[in-house]
């Protein structure tokens, strides 16, 4: 694969000016519902355990990590690592609520960003005001400004733990494939002229933007190189940690110019009816079109959330249904093996919505390995049509 020189990227990152947003108006909540779930962090799984350098976060509800670089989450009720006001990188109460969540700026290329999925999609012409609240670990170095907010119609990710860039694909022949790293611009971000340095009291990131339509993505970090982030380094830091570390809380998303509270795009029956699919019915079989586990295992990933929240709305508005969830994979691998995969992986699924108050009686789970294709597995595409999780109605 052919990749761009270095100066070819350095140019690209330092042509970008820097556009300031707009000045955030206050929102009436009423009016205007946050369109992000879970945004002051207080929905887990279960209470952290530790600070890992090289994890995945899989303990706040809706939040995960678009790249390798390992965000934190912190609560009241977690250990003396991860614990709330008191934690293994300095002290801060929440700005509100028991929780918050943590992210690394180094000074080299290494970043640290979160992600989640908003309630709805939005419209050309929204007008989007965002806010975020940080506070700087006083056991950074230094201090970064640029912290801001990236809005995109789909779910991005990136296998590398440096600066979130935006890798486009162009072939140039068979077996010929340039790879081009264009930075990604957020919507709202903080001014370079005002340093996020205050490791006592929470500072407020906010803006307004106008949306294009089809966003449904929002992705917080620094995605500024060193030099273009308005990196400082007070003296009253103790510079331990080689770059900035900053606690979140409290994001919230709301548009001003809809005159009425919308409905998210989690309404339980639509999601999974289709023209070929009119009705709910006994005998209906449905994909799980999102669901994420780790690499050849069945730990259910956070990517996951909003998929596994849609099937418990479905079940709430349904209490009579019934629902066998069946897991299947591709054809790589043994027969046996396949088949214990996929039963865990359908298993991960029950064994969730019960957590979150399914009666037990009302699901089945069961694997079925690749003895049940619904495409071709001679290609990436239709291998990965047959690796699904999907749910068969079994009575209603």
């Amino acid at each position: 694969m052919n990749r761009p020189p270095l100066l070819l990227l350095v140019a690209l990152l330092t042509q970008l000016p820097f556009l300031p947003p707009l000045r955030a108006q206050e929102a009436d909540t009423s009016v205007h519902p946050n369109l992000v779930y879970n945004g002051s962090f207080e929905d887990y799984r279960s209470c952290p355990r530790k600070v890992d350098a090289v994890g995945i976060l899989t303990l706040v509800e809706g939040w995960y990590q678009p790249t390798l670089g390992s965000a934190d989450y912190f609560h009241l009720c977690g250990t003396r690592e991860c614990g709330v006001p008191k934690n293994k990188l300095g002290f801060q109460p929440p700005h509100s609520g028991d929780a918050y969540c943590g992210i690394y700026c180094s000074k080299d290329d290494y970043r640290e960003y979160l992600q989640t999925r908003l309630l709805r999609r939005l419209h050309q012409g929204d007008s989007i005001v965002v806010s975020f609240y940080v506070s700087l670990s006083e056991e950074s170095t230094g201090a970064v400004a640029t912290l801001g907010a990236l809005f995109t119609p789909d779910r991005i990710a990136d296998t590398t733990r440096s600066l979130f860039l935006d890798r486009r694909h162009t072939r140039l022949g068979t077996n010929v494939v340039q790879t081009v790293s264009y930075p990604y611009t957020p919507q709202v971000y903080n001014s370079p002229a005002r340093p996020l340095d205050d490791t006592r009291q929470w500072q407020q990131v906010s803006g307004l933007f106008v949306a294009r339509g089809g966003e449904q993505y929002i992705t917080l970090g620094n995605f500024f190189p060193l030099e273009r982030s308005g990196y400082t380094e007070p003296d009253s830091l103790t510079l331990l940690l080689p770059g900035a570390y900053y606690y979140i809380d409290d994001v919230t998303v709301r548009c001003l110019n809809c005159s009425q509270p919308e409905a998210d795009d989690l309404s339980p029956d639509s999601a999974y009816l289709t023209p070929a699919q009119p009705a709910l019915a006994v005998g209906g079989t449905f994909v799980l079109k999102d669901i994420f586990f780790e690499f050849d295992k069945s730990t259910l990933l956070q990517q996951s959330f909003f998929e596994l929240l849609r099937l418990k709305t479905l079940l709430d508005a349904h209490p009579s249904m019934r629902v066998e969830i069946r897991g299947h994979t591709d054809d790589r691998g043994s027969t046996a093996y396949n088949l214990r995969l996929s039963e865990s992986r359908a298993q991960a699924v029950a064994d969730y919505l019960i957590g979150k108050g399914i009666d037990p009686k009302r699901l089945q789970y069961k694997g079925y390995g690749k003895s049940l294709p619904v495409d071709t597995n001679d290609t990436d595409e239709g291998r990965a049509n047959n690796r699904r999780v999907e749910f068969k109605i079994l009575g209603i």
